[in-house]
């Protein structure tokens, strides 16, 4: 049975995609939660309707940050840290603080929940982090975490 999702559904779609599933899940699960309605060919044309605004939207929105995009590819961004003996950080660092470094280096707002961080960086070195701006948008920036010298000075 195709239906619309009217919400995120793991392992089915996204909210607004037309999707193929089995009559019971639909009949018994989707459409009695609310999370999904028939695709009937009145409902079908406004959801792709929705879905065509939705993707010029996000593509003037690509066209808006491409240039900061550019600007971040490759960056670098060096993040002192204390350290101690083993040479682990005492804490770690994560997406907030690069977020905020980020948006003191560029000058432009740079949102945490934009840093794709699987786990907070918990070791000395260089790191690849990619930064979600919009769409497909995602330039890279290394993190380079380097000892404070006051950490140093003091070992």
């Amino acid at each position: 049975m195709k239906v619309i999702l009217l919400r995120d559904v793991p392992n089915v779609g996204k909210a607004g995609t037309i999707a193929v599933v089995s009559d019971g899940f639909a009949r018994n699960y989707l459409i009695p939660q609310r999370l999904a309605e028939p695709a009937t060919p009145d409902r079908v044309a406004i959801a792709e309707a929705r879905l065509a605004a939705q993707r010029r939207k996000i593509e003037r929105a690509e066209q808006a940050m491409r240039e900061l995009a550019e600007r971040l590819e490759g960056l670098r961004l060096i993040i002192p840290a204390r350290v101690g003996e083993s040479g682990r950080l005492y804490g770690s660092i994560t997406a907030r603080e690069i977020a905020e470094r980020l948006s003191q280096t560029v000058g432009q707002e740079i949102d945490r929940r934009a840093i794709e961080l699987d786990e907070p960086i918990r070791s000395l070195g260089e790191h690849r982090v990619a930064v979600h701006l919009v769409g497909r948008l995602r330039p890279t920036i290394v993190v380079e975490v380097v000892p404070e010298e006051s950490a140093a000075s003091n070992a």
